[in-house]
């Protein structure tokens, strides 16, 4: 009793329908993905239920008004596809129909050809040779086949005509009843377009209205926002412009350094020159007198000349050393074995545009006043000679290392 009592519950549970996809809440990613659907015919159906669902729950408001208003456009324009489907199904109606209308005629054909054997049949010529019982087979054949004949040939002939009365209607379109049908389905089809898009007009003036007034919040918030920021930013920018003209300062103060040093050190080499040929012009003046007064040999006077041309070497040699630096970066340690290179394999020296041309391959930074500031810094590396004479005159640079390197 108690199994009989269960039963009936439980095959009632199993016989109702399945209950229906929970519907997801509304967002905007949610929103995203179901204006996609729309757009698809295979989920449309879906797709449209849950839109059905969220317009019901009350989603639609001022943020999500354009969001809804697409997707309705979409379920909108599912219309016209629904339409030229069904012209499809309409086209593919009327090519059955004729292939059906073709197939009849083929098989009425072959029914007549069939019952037109049956009449040579019964002819005496070949009716006089059959037996009793194969007169009465064909006899009954006969018959039978011309029932059916007659039925496919009334079908045919009623596909016939109800087509004349389609093209008899077509071209008695112009009758007044008739014409009046017509105009009132095109103004109704009319009035129904024009209804659309009026509403379609009037949903996209509520979807500009509450994009207009979600910009002017939006405005006011960002102007409340750049009040604030305006003063910062002024102050940052005056910042800045004070930072700009400090590091400009700075450059043009050691350029002024570098300059008053260069310049210090010019008038230190000038006045120890001068220093030395006085020092010279006195040794030569007192080496004339000795000469004169205690006639000293001709070796006492070359021993005099060799000091003063030493004198004169080490003057040279002590003011390369000054003018000489250091390296400042390994940029300019590597500029230095690439001219050297170059001037390697140009023995008869090159010209600073000629230099400057092919180190500009290399760096198209590379200025020729560059080259020549650092071709001057390093004298025991580098030497500048005069060719030519007159308007031939050329300047050049050649490299010097490997005789400058035996007097260090």
């Amino acid at each position: 009793g108690q199994v009989d009592g269960v039963c009936p519950q439980g095959l009632e549970d199993r016989l109702r329908p399945p209950s229906p996809p929970a519907i997801m809440h509304y967002s905007e990613h949610e929103a995203a993905l179901l204006a996609e659907k729309l757009k698809d015919d295979s989920k449309f159906s879906e797709a449209i239920t849950v839109l059905l669902s969220w317009i019901e729950r009350g989603e639609v408001n001022r943020r999500s008004a354009n969001q809804f208003y697409s997707m309705v456009q979409s379920a909108n324009s599912h219309v016209r596809r629904l339409m030229n489907e069904k012209a499809t199904h309409e086209q593919e109606m009327e090519e059955a129909k004729e292939n059906f209308k073709n197939a009849l005629t083929g098989i009425l054909t072959q029914f007549e050809q069939i019952v037109a054997v049956f009449n040579a049949s019964t002819r005496q010529k070949a009716w006089d040779h059959f037996s009793k019982a194969q007169r009465k087979n064909i006899d009954i054949w006969r018959k039978h086949s011309e029932e059916l004949r007659n039925a496919q040939s009334e079908q045919l002939m009623g596909i016939r005509r109800e087509e004349e009365m389609e093209m008899s209607d077509d071209e008695n379109c112009d009758s007044p009843t008739k014409k009046m049908r017509v105009d009132e389905s095109a103004l109704a089809a009319q009035a129904y377009a024009l209804k659309e898009e009026n509403d379609s007009l009037r949903w996209q003036l509520d979807a500009y209205r509450n994009e207009v007034e979600l910009l002017k919040q939006e405005k006011e918030q960002l102007f409340r926002t750049e009040e604030n920021l305006t003063k910062d930013q002024q102050l940052q920018f005056l910042q800045q412009t004070m930072q700009g003209m400090q590091q400009q300062l700075l450059t043009i103060q050691e350029e002024l350094n570098n300059k008053k040093s260069e310049l210090e050190q010019a008038k230190e080499e000038q006045s120890h020159t001068q220093a030395l040929l006085k020092v010279l012009q006195e040794q030569l003046k007192g080496t004339k007198e000795l000469v004169e007064t205690n006639g000293h040999s001709h070796e006492d006077s070359n021993e005099i000349n060799v000091l003063t041309v030493a004198l004169v070497n080490q003057d040279r040699e002590n003011n390369i050393e000054k003018r000489s630096q250091g390296l400042k970066s390994e940029k300019e340690a590597l500029l230095i074995g690439i001219i050297s290179t170059f001037l390697h394999v140009h023995p008869f020296g090159a010209n600073i545009e000629y230099l400057w041309s092919y180190m500009q391959q290399l760096d198209s930074k590379i200025s020729a006043n560059e080259i020549e500031m650092l071709l001057m810094r390093l004298p025991r590396m580098f030497k500048q000679e005069f060719t030519g004479v007159g308007a031939t005159l050329e300047k050049r640079w050649k490299l010097c290392a490997f005789e400058g390197i035996k007097t260090t």
